[in-house]
């Protein structure tokens, strides 16, 4: 990709906005950060120290005076802001980066998407776990088959967080769209789709287990596919003691995975994409996963798998390709509404603890 660059409007610069989107953006041929909107004095002043030459906003509304003056919105603010800024923004005519969720409902990203789809502009939600080390390797021998036919996945993003953080991710209204299951729960069900395609029946518990806390920070949800798999998925904030990040077990071998892809932990340090001689999303033989059938892991059963280098840069590659040649959008909006119908089954599922068919 030559040429000038297309300027991007980063809206929100909380972990979302200063981690993940402005470090990827930056590192993007073909993309160059234009904007940072925050009405936050203290985040103001962050994104001019690290994005000097950038320009910063208090309100979307400057952005949509400048439309003409650039070529995709990134909307990195909080949940409940998704739909309306998305909106605002394909009103503009601008092409648009969600985070996830798009939206709070299916139906919402359904709108979403006729709207992008009528004024013939781009709308894509922002899955980079589809780019971690460990799915990548998993994509992998699926592929290739070295698991046969996959009966059960076992998916987990645990964590130890006894104390509440406070903020809106923790708040028990609806209309923050906060809780682990839209959080976390994205991301496990969204791969859970892209590895093993339509889901038939979800059942869901959700729990809410610290003091204080007033939505789910416990929960699993179990997904029955079309394709005979079954998903098992476990995202909380309360587990003690961490299982592994991925179970996967088929007809011929089994795949376990512990640890989480490095790429969230160095971007949070600092590090950059293609700012050093390190492999980006590489980790050490250590951490590998294994492969095998007979016997657990935990006593050397199977042999160990070289895990694929993460690449959370491909995602906004991809971006910048589907705007500048006509490239694939690298995740629709009708793919995260897929997402959606099951995270909505499973909160129904959780409250009304009922198995529900699709």
């Amino acid at each position: 990709m030559t040429g000038t660059p297309l300027r991007v409007g980063l809206v929100g610069y909380g972990l979302a906005g200063s981690v993940f989107h402005a470090p990827l953006i930056a590192a993007t041929q073909g993309l160059a950060l234009d904007t940072v909107v925050t009405s936050n004095p203290e985040r103001q002043a962050q994104a001019r120290a690290e994005y000097p030459d950038v320009t910063v906003a208090a309100s979307a509304d400057e952005l949509w005076a400048r439309a003409d003056e650039l070529d995709l919105i990134v909307v990195a603010s909080p949940n409940k802001t998704h739909v309306p800024l998305a909106t605002a923004a394909l009103e503009a005519g601008l092409p648009v980066v969600v985070d996830k969720p798009v939206a709070g409902t299916a139906a919402q990203a359904r709108t979403l998407a006729e709207l992008a789809e009528k004024r013939g502009l781009l709308l894509s939600v922002f899955q980079n776990r589809r780019w971690d080390n460990d799915f990548l390797t998993l994509r992998k021998l699926i592929a290739e088959g070295e698991l046969g036919e996959v009966y059960r996945f076992e998916s987990r993003f645990e964590r130890w967080r006894p104390q509440l953080k406070g903020g809106w991710r923790e708040s028990g209204d609806p209309a923050e769209i906060g809780g682990l299951l839209y959080d976390l729960g994205s991301h496990v069900v969204d791969q859970a789709l892209v590895l093993f395609g339509p889901v038939t029946s979800v059942y869901a518990e959700t729990d809410v287990r610290r003091e204080g806390a007033r939505t789910d920070d416990d929960t699993f949800v179990a997904l029955a596919h079309e394709s005979g798999v079954r998903s098992h998925l476990y995202v909380s904030a309360t587990t003690a003691q961490l299982g592994p990040r991925f179970r996967v077990l088929g007809s011929k071998a089994g795949y376990v995975k512990h640890g989480l892809d490095p790429q969230e932990a160095a971007l949070r340090d600092g590090s950059r994409p293609g700012a050093s001689g390190a492999e980006w999303g590489a980790e050490p033989e250590e951490l590998w996963g294994r492969l095998g059938a007979g016997e657990s892991p935990v006593t050397g059963g199977g042999s160990p798998v070289p895990t694929l280098p993460g690449d959370y840069p491909a995602y906004y590659a991809a971006v910048a390709r589907a705007l500048l040649s006509g490239g694939p959008n690298p995740v629709t909006a009708r793919e995260a509404a897929a997402a959606l119908d099951i995270l909505e089954a499973a909160r129904r599922s959780a409250a009304e603890k009922v198995t529900v068919t699709l």
